[in-house]
């Protein structure tokens, strides 16, 4: 029928996204190949949050074409969702395919794989909705409709995510009611939309079932799962569901906005040891006034009040945050503020994003630029700042015994391995992947990883 690769750029939830594809794909009768040199179509499942995420894609779509000339290139996610057009104009591009219309793929790819590597012409696909447009653009076509038409969560199957990742990824939530002003997100996502909790309880049990130890649950903005349901569920009961009515032995949270991290969220954390005492909480800058430009919905003192929360009731866990340098009016008092506030509370890590204008934002008709060059130096000072905060949470587990998921990679005398509270480990030997292992942290470490010697004690599994 015809072989196929992928490759997924951006979040958690467009890798689950890419999970998705992979089984409509192969349930369609294709199959994967080793790699894009010698597949005869090639799926690009993008990210647009950035500009830089934008660039990334089409270098991917060149690279691609010179390594494999005759391959068919289909090109989904955000960033053909948001710009189909611009996707459609690059050469060896054979199909752009809206978030909308992902559904849709199986059948594009299976055309595609059907004809002749030089042949342009249209390809037919089956079930098009009334709203969806086939335009042509040179050899491209372009299918995408309306976003905000969808009412569906698109998962994969456990059997194929628990083959293809140590730590499966199941999207519980996506799409997003919010509108910062600086985030296209919502406009190639659509309005929020949730996995009914049973379905949940259901996936979780067939990922058990197919040897998944820890699950990571994923979503646009998780923290409003459920409230689009009927009746409405929230995130914390879902969790309670899981933990009481599946074996499975970790959860995880990718991100949940600060608003969200309430006294009752952390305390079920706190209350289990089969949750990740892992908070990933969204800051995007330590200004009250660049928040309030930003359409943010906290200030500096409400996000320190759930960060020290956390840090009191899970003393060891990790907290991450999301930074934002350049907003349009930054002034070296903002970044400052931002710097000063980051200092003083327990992050662990921070993702650092230089600001990229997104067309059709609020924050794209706000003039007021931060200069470029001025730009790379605040990300710089944050990113140092950051190690400073990682290494010294690093630091401070040195000799601790904790119980880690091996990961498959490693080395000759190492294995990859992930703790509860996201520290990145090389466990001195070779291990099976997706085990648990207890070792003890040493004072060592390889670039961010912490090497560590397995430990003489049995934690509960």
């Amino acid at each position: 029928m015809g072989t196929f690769s992928i490759e997924n750029f951006g979040c958690r939830a467009t890798e689950a996204d890419a999970a998705a594809l992979r089984r409509g794909l192969i349930e369609n009768g294709l199959t994967p190949a080793a790699g894009h040199d010698s597949a005869e179509v090639v799926v690009l499942n993008t990210c647009t949050v950035t500009a830089a995420a934008d660039s990334q894609a089409r270098d991917a779509v060149r690279k691609i074409r010179r390594a494999n000339p005759g391959a068919r290139i289909v090109v989904t996610g955000c960033y053909a969702q948001r710009a189909p057009e611009e996707l459609a104009a690059i050469d060896g591009v054979a199909y752009v395919v809206g978030n909308s219309h992902q559904a849709e793929i199986p059948s594009v790819v299976r055309g595609l794989a059907a004809q002749p590597a030089a042949t342009p012409d249209f390809v037919p696909v089956a079930h098009l909705e009334d709203d969806a447009m086939s335009l042509a653009r040179g050899p491209a076509k372009i299918l995408t409709g309306n976003i905000f038409a969808q009412s569906a969560v698109q998962i994969a199957p456990a059997s194929l995510m628990a083959g293809d990742h140590t730590r499966p990824i199941l999207k519980i939530q996506d799409g997003c009611n919010n509108r910062c002003s600086y985030c296209v997100i919502p406009f190639v996502r659509g309005r929020s939309r949730s996995l009914p909790p049973d379905d949940v309880v259901r996936e979780v049990r067939a990922l058990r079932a197919a040897g998944a130890k820890e699950i990571v649950l994923s979503g646009i903005n998780l923290g409003s799962y459920g409230r689009d349901l009927a009746p409405r569920a929230g995130l914390a009961g879902v969790v309670q569901r899981i933990l009481d009515e599946t074996e499975i032995e970790q959860l995880r949270f990718s991100s949940i906005e600060p608003q969200d991290v309430t006294e009752d969220f952390v305390a079920l954390v706190a209350s289990s040891d089969r949750i990740a005492p892992h908070f990933h909480i969204p800051l995007q800058s330590g200004s009250d006034r660049i928040l309030r430009a930003m359409h943010r919905w906290y200030r500096t003192e409400h996000y320190a009040e759930r960060v020290k929360l956390t840090r009191r009731r899970l003393p060891t866990a990790a907290i991450g945050a999301d930074v934002i340098v350049g907003f349009p009016g930054e002034t070296e008092a903002d970044f400052q503020a931002t710097v000063e506030f980051i200092e003083s509370l327990p992050f662990t890590y921070l993702h650092v994003f230089s600001f990229s204008v997104r067309p059709g934002t609020a924050a794209a008709s706000l003039g007021d630029a931060v200069p470029m060059q001025t730009i790379r130096e605040r990300a710089r000072a944050l990113r140092a700042l950051a190690e400073e905060k990682s290494a010294a949470f690093r630091a401070s587990q040195a000799g601790s015994i904790l119980r880690a998921l091996t990961l498959g990679r490693g080395g000759d005398d190492w294995t990859g391995a992930l703790t509860g509270n996201y520290l990145k480990l090389r466990i001195a030997g070779r291990h099976p992947a997706n085990q648990w292992r207890e070792v003890c942290l040493g004072n060592d470490c390889a670039a961010d990883e912490v090497r560590a010697e397995p430990a003489e004690i049995s934690f509960r599994k």
